[in-house]
């Protein structure tokens, strides 16, 4: 299995995924460097707060928690992508080229080559995960305050990296069903749909709209989360990293954020539900391809 993991590696570096992926990182995080220090010094501008104040350190805050509600909105995106086009196509593509024909007559049971892909791509995107996380924060840093409560960052991260483990394992599954390209399609609509799904809910939440409107929004959001919690999950990430629950009367970060606040935070048990559901795309996936006819 461990030969199956660097084989992923080595496969990402050869078709220069990696490469491609950290060049448009590297665009991402220059364009935020300036969205950051032209927000930092337009929130801190004109108002009136002396260094070391309770009214400059409440500002500083503030700005952080603004300059980081956008900086994981649109790194979130680069991640998902990453996830998905890395391996949407990994068990059609092989199957259509030959690949899977010369692997796996010889003495490797399918359940290993499958979690070896499963493992090596997981772990790429962790690792990528981390760097992007960090880079968010050493930037925001530079221009305003950010959380400095480890527990809560250590909460922040995992929630932030267990979307990487989701969406590979509905990939693979999908790639157990579909072509690559209709695979990639397939992945790219549904993390869609629970970016919508998402959005409707913080629309719905901040224009305060009447009961009567606002049930079927709901209940369309709530589906589609559910069936993509990618979405949920980056909003529950955030609350951790701010801890919402206290800072909320302090700062009101929704009035600032807009459709971008916190209208609406997964609970526990829906945080429980996206465990169990990534562990049964994982299992489903292993199942389809252990009886997959290449």
């Amino acid at each position: 299995m461990i030969t199956i993991v660097g084989m992923t590696w080595k496969e990402m570096l050869r078709k220069k995924v990696m490469l491609l992926t950290l060049i448009m990182s590297v665009v991402f995080l220059t364009a935020f460097w300036f969205v950051a220090s032209a927000l930092g010094s337009n929130m801190m501008a004109g108002r009136g707060n002396v260094p070391g104040s309770t009214e400059y350190l409440i500002q500083q805050v503030t700005a952080g928690s603004v300059i980081l509600t956008l900086g994981f909105f649109f790194g979130a995106f680069v991640m998902a992508f990453l996830s998905i086009f890395s391996s949407f196509s990994v068990i059609a593509g092989e199957a259509e080229q030959g690949v899977l024909q010369a692997l796996l007559p010889r003495p490797i049971p399918r359940t290993h080559w499958y979690l070896g892909r499963w493992l090596g791509y997981v772990s790429l995107g962790i690792v990528y995960a981390a760097l992007l996380f960090g880079s968010i924060l050493a930037i925001t840093a530079i221009r305003a305050t950010i959380p400095s409560d480890a527990t809560a960052l250590i909460k922040s991260f995992l929630l932030f990296v267990s979307v990487v483990p989701l969406l590979i394992s509905l990939s693979m599954l999908g790639s157990c069903y579909f072509s690559g390209l209709g695979n990639g399609v397939f992945m790219t609509m549904l993390y869609g749909a629970g970016w919508l799904g998402g959005m409707i809910e913080k629309l719905a939440g901040s224009l305060r709209l009447e009961e009567a409107i606002m049930k079927p929004l709901m209940l369309t959001a709530g589906i589609l989360s559910i069936l993509m919690p990618a979405d949920a999950l980056q909003r529950r990430m955030l609350s951790e990293m701010f801890s919402l629950t206290e800072l909320q009367d302090i700062l009101n970060l929704n009035s600032l954020l807009g459709p971008l606040g916190f209208t609406q935070v997964p609970s526990n048990a829906f945080l429980w539900f996206s465990a169990g559901y990534t562990l049964l795309a994982l299992a489903l996936g292993l199942l389809l391809f252990r009886k997959k006819d290449l």
